[in-house]
């Protein structure tokens, strides 16, 4: 791999890396929802302009056929009267009017196909759209509870801000007392031993061995007292 390969792919990470933490999942759900609601709104325009291109069409050949009917009864008129050439005149309205009719009839059915067709994928994308926006309520409720549940967590794990300030603090403070702890039982050896004077006791170190002597002489003499009086209540 190239230098510049290996640093494209580091750029590349980083944007991406950067680009995850700046998008929001939840915008970019009401984005897409926006869009689709404009989509559904575009076909809902196009259906009413067929429609109603469909409906000028329907009058038009409602039109042309009343004209049709008129030219008939006129024809029937006409030879009633003995007027052949106004009967022939109000015939070939009629059959120009007949092709109009077609003419209109075939491009109704085309218009009439094509509404068919938008009203079709307008309720598709209305039944979707519907469909997305209950996913797109639950993702973000779901998103929500985990992001909650997220920031619990470190919390109560002292990831979070505040708890791990806290933990640090008590770390510290557990050292310091076992510390001191121990500097304390090595002071006690140190002056029990008699390495270390107490700067309120003025005895010799004879004194105060005699001292610590009988003080367990006593103790003992104690002890075997309770232990005859003991016995003799015993016998």
């Amino acid at each position: 791999m190239s230098i510049f390969k290996h640093a494209a792919d580091i750029l590349e990470a980083k944007v991406s890396k950067l680009l995850s933490k700046a998008e929001d999942p939840a915008e970019t759900l009401e984005l897409s929802y926006e869009k689709m609601i404009t989509s559904l709104q575009d076909a809902k325009r196009h259906l009413a302009d067929v429609v109603t291109e469909r409906v000028s069409l329907e009058n038009q050949i409602a039109q042309a056929q009343t004209l049709a009917a008129k030219a008939e009864a006129d024809a029937r008129m006409a030879l009633n009267a003995g007027r052949e050439d106004l009967a022939r005149s109000a015939l070939a309205e009629k059959q120009a009017g007949a092709q109009k009719i077609a003419a209109l009839q075939e491009a109704h059915d085309r218009v009439a196909a094509q509404a068919q067709k938008l009203m079709e994928y307008e309720q598709a994308l209305q039944d979707r759209i519907e469909q997305f926006r209950t996913q797109k309520e639950v993702m973000k409720s779901q998103m929500a509870a985990a992001q909650a549940q997220v920031k619990v967590t470190a919390s109560l794990t002292g990831l979070g801000h505040g708890l791990d300030d806290a933990g640090d603090t008590l770390r510290r403070m557990q050292d310091r007392t076992a510390h001191e702890q121990a500097k304390a039982q090595a002071m006690d050896g140190l002056l029990a031993s008699g390495i270390i004077d107490d700067p309120l006791d003025h005895r010799t170190q004879t004194e105060r061995e005699m001292d610590k002597l009988r003080a367990t002489s006593g103790v003992d003499d104690d002890l075997a007292r309770l232990k005859a009086d003991l016995a003799a209540k015993q016998g």
